[in-house]
């Protein structure tokens, strides 16, 4: 009987002090990278570009683009280049609703570049990433786990 009081109880604080995942501030976390190479010398139209996919929560669904009243955004910077740009969300406010979960697949084709080295070369791209919602709410900031090879002939 002791045993089993103990076992609630420890059960009881683990669910207590779960830390809720939809939040005011979104989170995001890395997903993939696919396919993880890019070549310099072929053209954007003739390659597959890698395209990194996040995972975001929010607790509002304040994500998204709404005609001329309120845009969020997800900021990403090539830790190599220290090139940074912003991109605006699509229109999703059918599947923006309340404790939102989603995916979010970002074209990386503008943020690919390489380093000075002489060629030919091997650059390792890594990327931080960020989202902003409509109430300019900063997410966490993540740095892609996989990396993108980004190959200079």
């Amino acid at each position: 009987m002791r045993n089993i009081l103990l076992i609630a109880t420890i059960g009881i604080l683990f669910i207590a002090c779960k830390k809720d995942k939809y939040t005011t501030v979104p989170q995001i976390e890395f997903k993939s990278i696919k396919p993880n190479a890019a070549y310099s010398n072929v053209p954007v139209n003739q390659q597959q570009i890698p395209v990194m996919t996040i995972t975001v929560t929010d607790a509002e669904g304040d994500l998204g683009f709404k005609s001329q009243k309120d845009t969020s955004y997800i900021v990403v910077k090539n830790l190599l280049t220290g090139k940074i740009d912003s991109l605006i969300l699509p229109d999703i406010q059918t599947s923006a609703v309340k404790n939102f979960k989603g995916d979010i697949s970002v074209n990386l084709a503008n943020f690919l570049g390489a380093s000075n080295r002489p060629r030919p070369k091997t650059d390792t791209l890594y990327f931080e990433v960020y989202l902003k919602d409509f109430a300019k709410n900063k997410s966490n900031i993540i740095r892609t786990a996989a990396p993108v090879y980004y190959i200079t002939p």
